[in-house]
């Protein structure tokens, strides 16, 4: 998609998400609020599925051709889905476990994929009253302001890990990582604001071994990359997206400049 539409489509889709972010905050800290499990066991509440249906009319009625891929409708078999060209990646309420607990660490996240790689992510925390959007060849931003993914040049490194799947994997690698470089501050972290402090230079990488969906990274790796940073698995490449098989590999977020940092850490 020509960097012209990309610019014409990036303030829209952050209107979009801002309005799923209003949509959502009328539920948040309910007391009543109903929750249901889905078939992974992860919670769905009527908060997921009110944002849901907003950004599928309002992407629909932005991009008729363009179709949409949503964590709560993720069922679109691979036979169709191949043959998109581009599609929109969504997660209408990223961090529902955060959500619940009222920790304000939730986002909306709305990706625009082209032949698997995100051109256009945008990031949205409504209880924080964040936005964070970025597009191919356009930067990225954290409000009006530009953002670049260069982390403090003194130690201690700065690690984000998940907050709410906290893994074995993980703890080993922290270990090794403070072998070899010293004492660390790591931060838990909800969502996909994980990405976003690597994307603004709060955090010099993001480790995460368990498992995890396309929608959850999509929007949040088009970020991380117009920032300077990478998103790739463990063996470098970039996570890519519309794969057979929705779940992501293991993979490590870095800022610019510092992949090196966990080479030769992991298996």
């Amino acid at each position: 998609m020509q960097v012209s539409n990309l610019a014409a489509l990036l303030p829209e889709v952050c209107r979009l998400a801002e309005a799923a972010g209003r949509a959502i905050l009328p539920f948040y800290r309910q007391e009543s609020l109903q929750v249901e499990l889905k078939a992974d066991a992860s919670p769905l509440t009527e908060a997921d599925l009110a944002a849901h249906r907003l950004l599928l009319e309002g992407l629909q009625e932005l991009t008729p051709t363009i179709p949409v891929l949503s964590e709560e409708a993720g069922g679109i078999p691979y036979w169709e889905r191949q043959q998109w060209q581009q599609f929109w990646l969504v997660d209408p309420l990223d961090g529902t476990r955060e959500f619940l607990e009222g920790n304000g660490q939730f986002t909306v996240n709305i990706a625009l994929v082209e032949a698997g790689i995100p051109i256009l992510g945008v990031v949205h925390a409504p209880a924080l009253g964040l936005t964070y959007r970025a597009a191919q060849k356009l930067g990225a931003y954290r409000g009006d302001e530009p953002i670049w993914s260069r982390p403090p040049a003194q130690p201690p490194l700065q690690v984000v890990a998940s907050r709410s799947h906290k893994d074995t994997e993980t703890e080993q690698f922290l270990k090794r990582l403070q072998r070899r470089y010293g004492p660390l501050e790591v931060k838990s972290v909800g969502s996909a604001f994980k990405f976003c402090l690597v994307a603004e230079g709060s955090a010099h990488l993001y480790p995460r071994f368990g498992p995890t969906l396309e929608w959850d990274t999509a929007a949040a790796q088009c970020l991380v990359e117009q920032a300077g940073g990478s998103v790739t698995d463990l063996q470098g490449d970039p996570l890519r997206y519309n794969k057979p098989d929705l779940h992501n590999p293991p993979f490590i977020v870095t800022a610019a400049g510092v992949a090196y940092l966990w080479q030769g850490l992991v298996p």
